[in-house]
């Protein structure tokens, strides 16, 4: 009688283990459909700007986030944001310094419901410089096998050492940075 209480406890155990085993759908993205970038404000008035170069490894799945993952990398010298000054400005030493550090990466850690969204919550490395960076997340599956994520989250600009000397002045370029993407993604 033991034996046949055993079995059905062992099948019941594999059965409830076995979607927690499910793993994360690993993705590539559509680089061509894809953005990747970041507001600030220069004098009051909010300017965008974009990356051209940047790879991202992303496994994800809402319903098991523990096997979710985020790992980017940057080229900080593909940094654009329309006015030639400022482009010309942020390779540049009191900006990204792309000469000593010409990548910035970002690591999630951690994935946490929220309500509707996800939070990332990671480490971003930016010239030589590591702090927390949470992310909100929004996945949203599309006809045809693709999804879209749309991910943003605010850093602060001096913590990283980013506007140093001159540009160190808040009311000339707001600490506050958006980092934003939206990604077209396919399974691999």
């Amino acid at each position: 009688m033991i034996r046949p209480a055993l079995a059905r406890l062992a099948a019941l155990l594999l059965g409830l283990a076995l979607p927690m085993a499910a793993s994360a759908t690993d993705y590539r993205v559509l680089q061509d459909q894809s953005t990747l970038g970041f507001t600030a404000t220069f004098q009051g008035a909010p300017f965008q700007g974009s990356f051209a170069q940047w790879h991202a490894a992303i496994r994800f799945d809402p319903a098991h986030l523990a096997g979710s993952k985020f790992d980017v990398t940057v080229d900080t010298t593909s940094a654009s944001t329309g006015d030639a000054d400022r482009d010309g400005a942020l390779p540049g030493a009191d900006f990204f310094n792309a000469t000593r550090y010409p990548q910035a990466h970002y690591v999630a850690t951690e994935f946490v419901q929220a309500g509707s969204h996800v939070i990332a919550r990671g480490q971003l490395t930016l010239r030589g410089e590591v702090h927390p960076l949470n992310l909100t997340v929004t996945i949203t599956p599309q006809p045809g096998g693709t999804t879209l994520m749309d991910v943003s989250g605010t850093l602060q600009r001096l913590a990283y050492g980013v506007g140093g000397g001159e540009y160190a002045d808040t009311s000339v370029i707001g600490n506050d940075v958006t980092v934003n993407a939206h990604l077209v993604l396919a399974p691999k």
